[in-house]
């Protein structure tokens, strides 16, 4: 059996529901992953030792989520030359205190930082996707009928809600 392409780690089980929706976008995308807990304060040993050797695994893209200090993707990181995305979970201060520890990363040390919460959990899925779809095709022509389904959704919202005027002024 070959080695999922992603790694979803997460501070807590706390995170799970959160990151649940990074879960289900690669899972619509038949992207493999694993999903671990893996703090960079509570499990600094193993966290190191899992990034570390990531690479040579076979991993292709971490995906990194936290909140409070929101250490983890910055640790995976300064661990690894794979590409890290860096999810701010909420904690304290509505996420802006997660937000700003996983954006503000020292030169040579990039994050790819997403919004806080489950939609920056649903756009990290999506940028692994775009990353691992540089070298596959298949991701690739999924990820343009992605966007194509949603610029017909937003077409037809767009109709649904020109018909709505529609009804309400002939009511006048």
């Amino acid at each position: 059996m070959s080695t999922p392409s992603v790694a979803i780690l997460m501070g807590s089980m706390s995170d799970r529901d959160t990151m649940g929706r990074c879960a289900d976008v690669l899972d619509a995308f038949g992207v493999d992953y694993v999903w671990k807990v893996s703090s960079a304060h509570r499990s600094p040993v193993q966290t190191h030792a899992f990034v570390s050797g990531a690479r040579e695994a076979g991993f292709k893209v971490l995906i990194c989520a936290a909140g409070l200090a929101a250490h983890l993707a910055g640790a995976a990181a300064g661990a690894t030359t794979l590409p890290v995305i860096g999810v701010p979970l909420n904690g304290a201060l509505d996420g802006l205190d997660s937000l700003l520890a996983t954006v503000q990363m020292p030169p040579g040390i990039p994050v790819a930082t997403v919004a806080i919460g489950s939609v920056g959990a649903r756009n990290a899925a999506y940028l692994a996707i775009q990353i691992l779809a540089v070298s596959d095709e298949r991701l690739a022509r999924l990820l343009d009928e992605d966007r194509a389904g949603m610029r017909a959704s937003a077409v037809t919202a767009s109709e649904e809600l020109a018909a709505e005027v529609a009804r309400r002024r002939s009511a006048r």
